[in-house]
């Protein structure tokens, strides 16, 4: 594909695309019924199906019965590890494999047009991006990812919590899964901005921020206190009546959904003439900027409502440089008063 029809390419290769980022359509006044009706099918797929088709896999192939959830156990808490580092190792591996280590589409669509294997840092281990990543990853992330997914799973076998049935609460439980990205976007804006805070940023959001160019690895690569509290998103439906099943879609969200803001390419060329969508802009500018698009895609666009929006154009960046100037001018005059 001619990735220069949709966007255009920097002198150092770096490729933007023309359009600019949109929140999503129902927040527009006066509503735009048909750009609503338009956009559906894109929220539900590809990747939100996908996240329920694994959430529905795990729990009727993986995920153990209630009496087996009921007493806490290193054989089944071991087992969904597995299962969960295998996952992640066949989904995110086969993009790193297909788009970085083999470069099927080269830099088509790419932002940055280096890969981060020709880039070794000493902020990474073994001066590493990739081997980095993929540590950090599998050795924090995944294993905190499966405390969560242990824990809430133990609370609704035991009772604790509301176990709405599907039969008795089909509509609720629907409605539910459909609002399970905006929660993650909520929880994701909130505990964002947070770690950007020092001296969080300083302790723990920057080994994040250490992959300036994220790749697919970079994508769960986290300080344990984020890998946490990132997929601690799940816990929510431990406070909303909610039904396990939609627990493990909004956990599925974070974990695979992670992917979404690292591929690093605007879309994936899944043959000569059928590309899908990344949606991975936004949060790349964000890892370009770092105080821009602490929230996703704008589902919802809390980013807009704090003047942290990034929409990739120009004009974006006119505000990204004005806030930027006024939180200079902030930070001299306080000096300037303490001195």
């Amino acid at each position: 594909m001619d990735d220069l029809q949709y966007g255009k390419r920097n002198k150092r290769g770096d490729w933007a695309p023309n359009a600019p980022i949109e929140t999503a359509p129902f927040w527009a006044w006066p509503p735009k019924f048909l750009s609503v009706l338009k956009w559906i099918p894109e929220y539900l797929f590809p990747w939100n199906a996908f996240h329920m088709a694994t959430t529905l896999a795990y729990w009727y192939l993986v995920i153990p019965d209630r009496e087996v959830l009921a007493t806490l156990s290193w054989g089944w808490a071991l087992w969904l590890y597995a299962v969960n580092a295998s996952a992640i190792f066949v989904f995110y591996g086969a993009i790193e494999l297909i788009y970085y280590v083999k470069r099927k589409q080269g830099t088509r669509f790419k932002y940055n047009a280096k890969f981060p294997s020709e880039q070794p840092s000493d902020v990474f281990w073994f001066k590493s991006q990739n081997i980095d990543n993929f540590l950090r990853s599998f050795f924090i992330s995944i294993p905190l990812w499966t405390v969560v997914e242990v824990l809430f799973l133990w609370v609704f076998a035991n009772g604790w919590v509301p176990w709405l049935n599907w039969a008795d609460h089909p509509v609720y439980l629907c409605v539910l899964v459909l609002l399970c990205p905006a929660i993650h976007e909520v929880h994701f804006f909130c505990i964002h901005w947070l770690m950007h805070q020092e001296p969080i940023y300083k302790w723990v959001h920057s080994v994040h921020h250490n992959s300036v160019n994220p790749s697919p690895w970079s994508s769960l690569s986290m300080h344990p206190i984020e890998g946490f509290l990132y997929h601690a998103v799940a816990f929510w439906h431990l406070i909303i009546p909610s039904n396990p099943i939609v627990a493990l879609f909004q956990l599925h969200s974070a974990g695979f959904g992670a992917v979404n803001g690292h591929i690093g390419f605007d879309k994936l060329e899944i043959t000569e003439n059928t590309p899908l969508n990344s949606h991975a802009y936004a949060h790349y500018l964000h890892h370009k900027y770092f105080e821009v698009n602490y929230g996703g895609d704008g589902l919802i666009p809390l980013d807009k409502l704090f003047g942290t929006w990034h929409d990739g154009t120009r004009e974006g960046d006119a505000r990204m440089e004005a806030r930027f100037e006024k939180k200079k001018a902030r930070m001299n005059a306080k000096n300037s008063q303490t001195s």
